[in-house]
């Protein structure tokens, strides 16, 4: 990713990136996910784990993300799929074209029926899924949530792409510091459902309750359903209601990019401040035209290869998802599983100008 020596430097930077998941992307909110109903359990007696069972080979897993057109998750996907080949395994990407909550279930199904080990997916709606994976693990498939996550009750692991409190807090940080912590805010999220953005955006508006925000105010939060067209109109109809405002924070991969491009073709480029979560691939030409000062991330392949490597554990009886237990994840080394089956990948990491040329994904 990197240039030697200082590229290898960013590189373990990048490799440990937060997963605030500061994504780009979609995540998901303890207490949305707890709320959900529970299903029976998968089986009556709990498993154990063998830390030192070898990954079996031919294992089958399949990564389900939002949407299969969503820029972000094809590098996530696509770095499991090739972590998946480390350790012999079959691995493949399906989805839905739309990142509706129900848009998931059907392909849930198909791969329960094709009897895949482990099904990876980056849940549209916490509760929609449940009922189809719960049937999954009632056959003995293993279930990783990523980036946004299922119910606690209908998965396995949920691979964290960072703490989700850091990563909303961070976001106010960062925007505030650009703005002089002074001026009408707004959030352009993906979807009204997404687990991880509205868990962030949580944290975000407790954030701005402190003292040090009270010249900032919240005007808004729009949904541009993690679509780029419908995201640049949202961009523009903000900015059109609210003619102060004087920033927007677009935790979304998708949404960042496309408010960028609404902005930087527009009279508010250098007047309206735009941070969020994205790749520096996506970013690089508003950094470098001067329409986004700073954004954050954490590193999308990275991600993959830890859900991946999960996923592999789990099949093969090296975990079991309680709290406590090691992962051993290749090259990322050694993960702790912590409560509720959350494993973090590592804390965000801000982009600028001066940065990011080191980086390529």
């Amino acid at each position: 990713m990197t240039k030697a020596p200082r590229r290898m430097a960013s590189a373990v930077v990048a490799a440990s990136l937060l997963v605030l998941g500061l994504a780009a992307c979609g995540g998901t909110t303890k207490d949305s996910a707890a709320s959900a109903a529970p299903a029976a359990p998968a089986s009556s007696a709990p498993a154990k784990a063998d830390p030192n069972a070898p990954i079996k080979e031919g294992l089958k897993i399949a990564f389900l993300p939002k949407q299969i057109n969503n820029p972000y998750e094809t590098i996530v996907d696509k770095a499991g799929i090739e972590a998946a080949a480390e350790y012999k395994g079959d691995a493949k990407e399906v989805g839905p074209s739309d990142a509706s909550a129900s848009s998931q279930v059907s392909y849930i199904n198909t791969l329960t029926q094709q009897g895949h080990d482990a099904i990876l997916i980056a849940a549209n709606d916490a509760n929609a899924v449940c009922g189809p994976l719960q049937q999954a693990r009632a056959k003995g498939i293993k279930i990783v949530s990523y980036d946004s996550d299922a119910s606690k009750d209908c998965r396995d692991i949920f691979i964290n792409q960072a703490n989700s409190e850091e990563i909303g807090r961070s976001q106010v940080k960062l925007l505030a510091d650009m703005i002089d912590h002074k001026g009408e805010i707004a959030i352009l999220s993906a979807t009204a459902n997404a687990t991880n953005q509205n868990t962030w955006i949580e944290f975000m508006k407790d954030e701005l309750t402190k003292p040090e925000y009270k010249d900032m105010k919240l005007v808004k939060v729009a949904y541009g359903d993690d679509d780029d067209q419908k995201s640049f109109q949202e961009t523009q109809g903000l900015l059109q209601a609210y003619p102060d405002l004087k920033g927007i924070i677009s935790p979304t991969t998708v949404g960042i990019s496309a408010a960028a491009r609404y902005i930087s073709g527009s009279k508010y480029k250098g007047k309206v401040v735009l941070t969020g979560l994205g790749t520096p691939n996506q970013m690089r030409q508003f950094v470098k035209d001067d329409t986004v000062q700073k954004f954050a991330l954490w590193n999308p392949k990275d991600l993959g290869y830890l859900a991946s490597y999960a996923a592999a554990a789990l099949a093969s009886g090296q975990i079991t998802g309680a709290e406590g237990e090691v992962l051993k994840a290749g090259k990322l080394g050694e993960r702790t599983i912590g409560k509720d089956g959350e494993i973090i990948l590592g804390p965000p990491f801000t982009f600028d100008a001066a940065n990011i040329d080191q980086f390529d994904f």
